[in-house]
Protein backbone atom coordinates (compact mmCIF):
# COMPACT_ATOMS: atom_id res chain seq x y z
CA UNK A 1 0.00 0.00 0.00
CA UNK A 2 1.42 3.35 -0.94
CA UNK A 3 1.54 6.15 1.51
CA UNK A 4 -1.66 8.16 1.40
CA UNK A 5 -0.02 10.97 -0.50
CA UNK A 6 -1.75 13.11 -3.06
CA UNK A 7 -0.68 14.09 -6.51
CA UNK A 8 -0.78 17.85 -6.67
CA UNK A 9 -3.41 17.74 -9.36
CA UNK A 10 -5.61 15.64 -7.12
CA UNK A 11 -5.80 18.20 -4.38
CA UNK A 12 -8.28 20.50 -6.03
CA UNK A 13 -10.88 22.54 -4.24
CA UNK A 14 -14.45 22.57 -5.38
CA UNK A 15 -16.49 25.67 -5.88
CA UNK A 16 -18.15 26.86 -2.70
CA UNK A 17 -21.20 24.71 -2.11
CA UNK A 18 -24.71 25.79 -1.55
CA UNK A 19 -27.04 24.14 0.88
CA UNK A 20 -30.57 22.94 0.42
CA UNK A 21 -31.19 25.09 3.45
CA UNK A 22 -31.16 28.18 1.33
CA UNK A 23 -28.69 29.74 3.74
CA UNK A 24 -25.80 31.83 2.58
CA UNK A 25 -22.86 29.44 2.89
CA UNK A 26 -19.38 30.96 3.29
CA UNK A 27 -16.59 29.91 0.99
CA UNK A 28 -15.51 26.79 2.83
CA UNK A 29 -12.42 26.57 0.67
CA UNK A 30 -11.10 29.85 2.08
CA UNK A 31 -11.81 28.65 5.58
CA UNK A 32 -10.08 25.40 4.76
CA UNK A 33 -7.05 27.30 3.59
CA UNK A 34 -6.75 28.86 7.01
CA UNK A 35 -6.89 25.44 8.62
CA UNK A 36 -4.03 23.85 6.74
CA UNK A 37 -1.76 26.84 7.29
CA UNK A 38 -2.57 27.28 10.95
CA UNK A 39 0.34 29.06 12.55
CA UNK A 40 1.65 29.56 16.01
CA UNK A 41 -0.74 32.23 17.15
CA UNK A 42 -2.65 31.50 20.32
CA UNK A 43 -5.68 33.11 21.77
CA UNK A 44 -7.20 33.44 25.19
CA UNK A 45 -9.90 30.94 26.05
CA UNK A 46 -13.30 32.42 26.54
CA UNK A 47 -15.27 31.33 29.56
CA UNK A 48 -18.70 29.94 29.15
CA UNK A 49 -20.08 30.71 32.55
CA UNK A 50 -21.18 28.10 34.99
CA UNK A 51 -22.91 25.88 32.47
CA UNK A 52 -22.60 22.25 33.49
CA UNK A 53 -22.81 19.37 31.05
CA UNK A 54 -25.80 17.12 31.45
CA UNK A 55 -25.38 13.46 32.32
CA UNK A 56 -25.71 11.79 28.94
CA UNK A 57 -24.99 8.29 30.11
CA UNK A 58 -21.89 8.06 27.91
CA UNK A 59 -19.17 5.93 29.46
CA UNK A 60 -16.38 8.36 28.58
CA UNK A 61 -17.50 11.16 30.89
CA UNK A 62 -14.88 13.81 31.45
CA UNK A 63 -14.06 15.81 34.52
CA UNK A 64 -14.16 18.91 32.34
CA UNK A 65 -17.69 20.32 32.61
CA UNK A 66 -17.12 22.86 29.84
CA UNK A 67 -19.74 22.23 27.13
CA UNK A 68 -18.55 21.11 23.74
CA UNK A 69 -20.59 23.92 22.16
CA UNK A 70 -22.29 26.98 23.62
CA UNK A 71 -24.18 29.64 21.68
CA UNK A 72 -25.36 32.79 23.43
CA UNK A 73 -27.71 35.22 21.65
CA UNK A 74 -26.04 34.51 18.31
CA UNK A 75 -27.01 36.64 15.34
CA UNK A 76 -25.82 36.41 11.77
CA UNK A 77 -26.80 38.99 9.17
CA UNK A 78 -25.74 38.97 5.54
CA UNK A 79 -25.79 42.14 3.46
CA UNK A 80 -27.24 41.17 0.10
CA UNK A 81 -28.83 44.43 -0.89
CA UNK A 82 -31.39 44.04 1.86
CA UNK A 83 -30.16 42.59 5.18
CA UNK A 84 -30.78 38.85 5.51
CA UNK A 85 -31.05 37.72 9.13
CA UNK A 86 -29.92 34.10 8.88
CA UNK A 87 -29.82 33.72 12.68
CA UNK A 88 -31.63 36.00 15.11
CA UNK A 89 -30.82 35.49 18.78
CA UNK A 90 -29.98 31.78 18.95
CA UNK A 91 -28.87 30.31 22.29
CA UNK A 92 -28.27 26.67 23.24
CA UNK A 93 -25.63 24.38 24.73
CA UNK A 94 -24.37 20.97 23.60
CA UNK A 95 -22.77 19.08 26.52
CA UNK A 96 -19.74 16.89 25.90
CA UNK A 97 -20.71 13.43 24.77
CA UNK A 98 -24.18 14.56 23.71
CA UNK A 99 -26.00 13.79 20.47
CA UNK A 100 -27.99 16.78 19.17
CA UNK A 101 -29.95 17.21 15.96
CA UNK A 102 -30.77 20.63 14.50
CA UNK A 103 -33.95 20.39 12.48
CA UNK A 104 -35.88 22.83 10.33
CA UNK A 105 -37.09 23.54 6.79
CA UNK A 106 -34.92 24.94 4.02
CA UNK A 107 -33.87 28.51 4.75
CA UNK A 108 -34.41 28.20 8.50
CA UNK A 109 -30.77 28.85 9.41
CA UNK A 110 -29.59 25.30 10.09
CA UNK A 111 -26.53 25.39 7.86
CA UNK A 112 -25.59 28.89 8.99
CA UNK A 113 -25.60 27.63 12.56
CA UNK A 114 -23.42 24.68 11.53
CA UNK A 115 -20.96 26.96 9.75
CA UNK A 116 -20.62 29.12 12.86
CA UNK A 117 -20.03 26.14 15.16
CA UNK A 118 -17.54 24.72 12.66
CA UNK A 119 -15.54 27.99 12.65
CA UNK A 120 -16.22 28.47 8.95
CA UNK A 121 -17.89 31.81 9.69
CA UNK A 122 -18.16 34.29 12.55
CA UNK A 123 -21.33 35.68 14.12
CA UNK A 124 -22.47 39.25 13.59
CA UNK A 125 -23.25 39.40 17.31
CA UNK A 126 -23.33 37.05 20.27
CA UNK A 127 -20.90 34.34 21.35
CA UNK A 128 -20.11 30.99 19.75
CA UNK A 129 -17.92 28.98 22.13
CA UNK A 130 -16.41 25.71 20.89
CA UNK A 131 -14.30 23.57 23.20
CA UNK A 132 -14.09 26.48 25.65
CA UNK A 133 -12.90 29.01 23.05
CA UNK A 134 -14.85 31.99 21.73
CA UNK A 135 -14.71 31.67 17.96
CA UNK A 136 -15.12 35.40 17.33
CA UNK A 137 -12.14 36.17 19.57
CA UNK A 138 -9.79 33.87 17.66
CA UNK A 139 -7.42 34.98 14.93
CA UNK A 140 -7.63 33.34 11.52
CA UNK A 141 -4.88 30.94 12.52
CA UNK A 142 -6.59 30.27 15.83
CA UNK A 143 -9.84 29.33 14.09
CA UNK A 144 -7.94 27.14 11.65
CA UNK A 145 -6.22 25.36 14.50
CA UNK A 146 -9.52 24.84 16.32
CA UNK A 147 -11.07 23.36 13.18
CA UNK A 148 -8.09 21.11 12.58
CA UNK A 149 -7.77 19.81 16.13
CA UNK A 150 -11.26 19.86 17.62
CA UNK A 151 -13.86 19.60 14.83
CA UNK A 152 -14.59 16.86 12.30
CA UNK A 153 -16.87 17.52 9.31
CA UNK A 154 -19.19 15.13 7.49
CA UNK A 155 -20.93 16.58 4.45
CA UNK A 156 -24.01 15.57 2.51
CA UNK A 157 -22.00 15.47 -0.74
CA UNK A 158 -19.06 13.56 0.80
CA UNK A 159 -16.43 16.00 -0.57
CA UNK A 160 -13.88 13.33 -1.42
CA UNK A 161 -10.95 13.87 -3.75
CA UNK A 162 -11.97 11.89 -6.85
CA UNK A 163 -8.51 10.73 -7.92
CA UNK A 164 -7.32 9.66 -4.48
CA UNK A 165 -7.99 6.26 -2.98
CA UNK A 166 -10.13 5.85 0.12
CA UNK A 167 -7.00 5.52 2.27
CA UNK A 168 -5.43 8.60 0.73
CA UNK A 169 -8.59 10.64 1.32
CA UNK A 170 -8.71 9.58 4.96
CA UNK A 171 -5.00 10.29 5.48
CA UNK A 172 -5.03 13.71 3.82
CA UNK A 173 -5.56 15.64 7.09
CA UNK A 174 -2.35 14.12 8.40
CA UNK A 175 -0.44 15.18 5.28
CA UNK A 176 -1.12 18.80 6.11
CA UNK A 177 -0.04 18.21 9.70
CA UNK A 178 3.31 16.85 8.46
CA UNK A 179 2.85 13.43 10.02
CA UNK A 180 5.17 10.60 8.88
CA UNK A 181 4.07 8.49 5.95
CA UNK A 182 3.83 5.26 7.93
CA UNK A 183 1.66 6.92 10.58
CA UNK A 184 -0.67 8.36 7.94
CA UNK A 185 -1.04 5.03 6.20
CA UNK A 186 -1.65 3.05 9.37
CA UNK A 187 -4.14 5.55 10.75
CA UNK A 188 -6.12 5.64 7.48
CA UNK A 189 -6.33 1.87 7.13
CA UNK A 190 -7.25 1.47 10.77
CA UNK A 191 -10.14 3.92 10.51
CA UNK A 192 -11.39 2.42 7.26
CA UNK A 193 -11.41 -1.01 8.91
CA UNK A 194 -13.44 0.38 11.77
CA UNK A 195 -16.09 1.84 9.49
CA UNK A 196 -16.33 -1.45 7.61
CA UNK A 197 -14.20 -0.56 4.58
CA UNK A 198 -10.91 -2.28 5.34
CA UNK A 199 -11.16 -4.15 2.04
CA UNK A 200 -11.86 -0.96 0.07
CA UNK A 201 -8.86 1.10 1.16
CA UNK A 202 -7.32 1.14 -2.32
CA UNK A 203 -10.54 1.97 -4.17
CA UNK A 204 -11.26 5.43 -5.52
CA UNK A 205 -14.59 7.21 -4.90
CA UNK A 206 -15.92 6.31 -8.35
CA UNK A 207 -15.51 2.65 -7.39
CA UNK A 208 -17.53 3.00 -4.19
CA UNK A 209 -21.25 3.20 -3.52
CA UNK A 210 -22.82 6.28 -1.95
CA UNK A 211 -22.90 4.66 1.48
CA UNK A 212 -19.27 3.60 1.19
CA UNK A 213 -18.26 7.14 0.19
CA UNK A 214 -20.01 8.51 3.25
CA UNK A 215 -18.17 5.99 5.42
CA UNK A 216 -14.88 7.20 3.96
CA UNK A 217 -15.94 10.78 4.74
CA UNK A 218 -16.74 9.80 8.33
CA UNK A 219 -13.38 8.06 8.69
CA UNK A 220 -11.66 11.20 7.38
CA UNK A 221 -13.56 13.33 9.89
CA UNK A 222 -12.19 11.13 12.69
CA UNK A 223 -8.57 11.22 11.53
CA UNK A 224 -7.45 13.96 13.92
CA UNK A 225 -9.53 12.62 16.84
CA UNK A 226 -11.84 15.66 17.04
CA UNK A 227 -13.80 16.58 20.15
CA UNK A 228 -16.84 17.47 18.06
CA UNK A 229 -18.32 15.80 14.99
CA UNK A 230 -20.49 18.00 12.75
CA UNK A 231 -22.74 16.25 10.23
CA UNK A 232 -24.65 18.29 7.64
CA UNK A 233 -27.48 16.16 6.17
CA UNK A 234 -25.31 13.01 6.31
CA UNK A 235 -28.01 10.79 4.77
CA UNK A 236 -29.34 13.33 2.28
CA UNK A 237 -27.78 11.67 -0.79
CA UNK A 238 -28.38 8.08 0.30
CA UNK A 239 -31.18 5.60 -0.13
CA UNK A 240 -33.22 4.60 2.92
CA UNK A 241 -31.38 1.36 3.68
CA UNK A 242 -27.93 2.93 3.35
CA UNK A 243 -29.08 5.87 5.44
CA UNK A 244 -29.95 3.48 8.26
CA UNK A 245 -26.45 2.00 8.09
CA UNK A 246 -24.87 5.46 8.33
CA UNK A 247 -27.07 6.39 11.29
CA UNK A 248 -26.00 3.15 12.97
CA UNK A 249 -22.40 4.21 12.52
CA UNK A 250 -23.14 7.58 14.14
CA UNK A 251 -24.76 5.71 17.03
CA UNK A 252 -21.56 3.74 17.52
CA UNK A 253 -19.57 6.96 17.54
CA UNK A 254 -21.93 8.46 20.09
CA UNK A 255 -21.74 5.42 22.36
CA UNK A 256 -17.95 5.67 22.21
CA UNK A 257 -18.18 9.16 23.72
CA UNK A 258 -18.07 11.46 20.70
CA UNK A 259 -20.09 14.69 20.72
CA UNK A 260 -22.30 14.85 17.63
CA UNK A 261 -24.16 17.85 16.23
CA UNK A 262 -26.20 16.92 13.17
CA UNK A 263 -28.25 19.06 10.81
CA UNK A 264 -31.25 17.50 9.10
CA UNK A 265 -34.72 18.34 7.85
CA UNK A 266 -36.01 14.79 8.27
CA UNK A 267 -37.81 13.83 11.46
CA UNK A 268 -36.91 10.14 11.30
CA UNK A 269 -33.21 11.06 11.11
CA UNK A 270 -33.43 13.61 13.93
CA UNK A 271 -35.05 11.03 16.22
CA UNK A 272 -31.76 9.14 16.42
CA UNK A 273 -30.41 12.01 18.56
CA UNK A 274 -30.98 12.60 22.27
CA UNK A 275 -32.62 15.95 21.63
CA UNK A 276 -33.79 18.04 18.70
CA UNK A 277 -33.26 21.80 18.33
CA UNK A 278 -36.12 23.06 16.15
CA UNK A 279 -35.10 26.11 14.08
CA UNK A 280 -37.42 28.33 12.05
CA UNK A 281 -36.70 31.68 10.41
CA UNK A 282 -33.37 32.00 12.16
CA UNK A 283 -34.74 31.41 15.66
CA UNK A 284 -35.06 28.41 17.95
CA UNK A 285 -38.71 27.44 18.24
CA UNK A 286 -38.14 24.84 20.93
CA UNK A 287 -35.66 22.24 22.15
CA UNK A 288 -37.19 18.78 22.32
CA UNK A 289 -35.85 15.91 24.41
CA UNK A 290 -36.39 12.70 22.46
CA UNK A 291 -38.35 10.48 24.84
CA UNK A 292 -37.81 7.35 22.77
CA UNK A 293 -34.94 7.46 20.34
CA UNK A 294 -35.42 5.71 17.03
CA UNK A 295 -33.91 2.22 17.29
CA UNK A 296 -31.15 1.03 15.02
CA UNK A 297 -32.10 -2.09 13.09
CA UNK A 298 -29.73 -4.73 11.79
CA UNK A 299 -26.38 -6.06 13.04
CA UNK A 300 -24.60 -2.73 12.81
CA UNK A 301 -24.35 -1.63 16.44
CA UNK A 302 -21.66 -4.00 17.64
CA UNK A 303 -18.10 -2.94 18.54
CA UNK A 304 -19.29 0.30 20.12
CA UNK A 305 -15.93 0.90 21.72
CA UNK A 306 -13.84 0.18 18.68
CA UNK A 307 -14.41 3.35 16.72
CA UNK A 308 -14.46 6.24 19.16
CA UNK A 309 -11.84 8.67 20.38
CA UNK A 310 -10.70 6.70 23.43
CA UNK A 311 -8.76 4.07 21.53
CA UNK A 312 -8.53 5.79 18.17
CA UNK A 313 -4.79 5.32 18.08
CA UNK A 314 -4.89 1.66 19.00
CA UNK A 315 -4.64 -1.14 16.52
CA UNK A 316 -6.82 -3.51 18.49
CA UNK A 317 -10.18 -5.22 18.46
CA UNK A 318 -8.87 -7.79 16.00
CA UNK A 319 -8.79 -5.19 13.23
CA UNK A 320 -5.30 -5.72 11.92
CA UNK A 321 -3.76 -3.33 9.44
CA UNK A 322 -3.59 -4.80 5.95
CA UNK A 323 0.03 -5.19 4.89
CA UNK A 324 -0.75 -4.89 1.21
CA UNK A 325 1.25 -2.20 -0.55
CA UNK A 326 0.86 -0.59 -3.94
CA UNK A 327 3.18 1.42 -6.09
CA UNK A 328 3.50 5.08 -5.10
CA UNK A 329 5.34 6.46 -8.13
CA UNK A 330 4.25 9.89 -9.21
CA UNK A 331 2.65 10.89 -5.90
CA UNK A 332 3.86 13.81 -3.83
CA UNK A 333 5.13 13.03 -0.33
CA UNK A 334 5.77 16.38 1.26
CA UNK A 335 2.96 18.52 2.63
CA UNK A 336 4.95 21.61 1.69
CA UNK A 337 4.95 20.58 -1.96
CA UNK A 338 1.21 20.07 -1.83
CA UNK A 339 0.76 23.51 -0.32
CA UNK A 340 2.81 25.16 -3.05
CA UNK A 341 0.87 23.40 -5.77
CA UNK A 342 -2.60 24.17 -4.50
CA UNK A 343 -2.21 27.22 -2.30
CA UNK A 344 -3.80 30.30 -3.74
CA UNK A 345 -6.87 31.19 -1.70
CA UNK A 346 -5.52 33.99 0.49
CA UNK A 347 -2.11 34.45 -1.05
CA UNK A 348 -0.43 32.81 1.92
CA UNK A 349 0.44 29.53 0.23
CA UNK A 350 -2.29 27.70 2.12
CA UNK A 351 -4.09 24.89 0.34
CA UNK A 352 -7.51 25.84 -0.90
CA UNK A 353 -9.07 22.45 -0.19
CA UNK A 354 -7.74 21.66 3.27
CA UNK A 355 -7.86 18.20 4.66
CA UNK A 356 -6.83 19.43 8.05
CA UNK A 357 -10.42 20.16 8.90
CA UNK A 358 -12.08 17.82 6.44
CA UNK A 359 -13.05 20.56 3.98
CA UNK A 360 -11.90 19.36 0.61
CA UNK A 361 -12.93 19.35 -3.01
CA UNK A 362 -16.11 17.60 -4.00
CA UNK A 363 -16.33 14.99 -6.74
CA UNK A 364 -14.97 17.26 -9.42
CA UNK A 365 -11.99 16.72 -11.67
CA UNK A 366 -8.68 18.29 -10.77
CA UNK A 367 -7.12 21.13 -12.58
Amino acid sequence: MSAPDADADDVTASDPGTTDDGDVTPDSTDAAAESADAGESASDDAGVGDTTADDTGVGSATADDTPAVSLVDVRKTYRLGEPVHALDGVSFTAPRGSYTAVMGPSGSGKSTLMNLVGCLDTPTAGAVVVDGRDVAALSADGKARLRAESVGFVFQTFNLMPRLTAAENVALPLVFRDRPRREREQRARELLTRVGLGDRADHRPSELSGGQRQRVAIARALTNEPDLLLADEPTGNLDAETGIEIMALFERLHRAGNTILMVTHERHVAEHAERIVHVLDGRIERIETVAQRRPITGPVTEDTDGIGREDAGANGHGNGIDDERTDSSGREDEAGELRRNVGEGDGSGSPIGSAADGVSGSDAEGR
